[in-house]
């Protein structure tokens, strides 16, 4: 059996450079979709989901500028693409482009966002999204592939997020993401406790939304008429 033989005594000393976590870059990415106001990132990971993520974001009205290790995220207002579809030419890649629905209802009040993947509810689902933002007073079918979601003006509501695999992640970012925009008080119950996602909450507040139970099963969130722009 092969195995590791380590002796110890020695101090160690040196530096090392953290990369930024890509499970918490890819639903801040999204956020940005929140407002029309310069975003400035900082240690954005250099990976192949990022790359599709900025990609979508350009489509859907979004202009990128990098100066050095920053990454700044601006309206680009000579976009005349439809800003509120998130097609399948680009969802299919990563799993994780479905959290750009809820900001873009909230925003925009519509979205079209193909499943993602091409993959169907079973095997990777998304009922605790839809259920969720359903809960806020969306509208959801679904037609050849595609999630269509509209709403007047979404409202707080009480939501339970508990699924048969427990907590979501990406269900609760995508949920928190609209109900910041939302009329009222949102309480969401069984959140999901990640890093990830207390990172994203602490990015919403920065932005001006009012969020407190990051971290805990509770989240509770009073929806504001703005968000505005921020460096994270």
């Amino acid at each position: 059996m092969k195995k590791y033989v380590i002796q110890g005594g020695k101090r160690l000393h040196g530096d090392v450079v953290i990369s930024g976590s890509k499970n918490a870059a890819l639903p801040i990415l999204a956020a940005t979709l929140l407002t029309d106001d310069d975003i400035i990132l900082h240690n954005v990971p250099q990976l192949k989901d990022i790359t599709t993520m900025l990609e979508l974001l350009i489509k859907l009205g979004k202009r990128l500028v990098v100066e050095g290790e920053r990454l700044i995220i601006r309206e680009d207002r000579t976009n005349r693409n439809a800003r509120h579809e998130a097609t399948y030419d680009i969802v299919k890649q990563m799993r994780a482009s479905i959290v750009v629905l809820g900001p873009l209802v909230a925003r925009y009040r519509q979205a079209k966002v193909s499943l993602p993947g091409g993959c169907a509810f079973g095997p990777r689902p998304i009922d605790l999204h839809l259920k969720g933002l359903a809960a806020l007073g969306g509208k959801l079918d679904m037609h050849h592939g595609d999630i269509h979601a509209t709403a007047k003006r979404l409202r707080g509501s009480s939501i339970d997020l508990l699924g048969e695999f427990g907590s979501s992640v990406l269900g609760t970012d995508n949920v928190a993401m609209a109900a910041a925009l939302a009329a009222g008080e949102t309480i969401i119950e069984n959140a999901a406790r990640a890093p990830e996602t207390v990172d994203l909450m602490d990015f919403l507040g920065k932005m001006g939304a009012k969020i407190h139970g990051q971290g805990t099963s509770s989240l509770y969130i009073n929806g504001v008429k703005r968000l505005h722009g921020c460096t994270w």
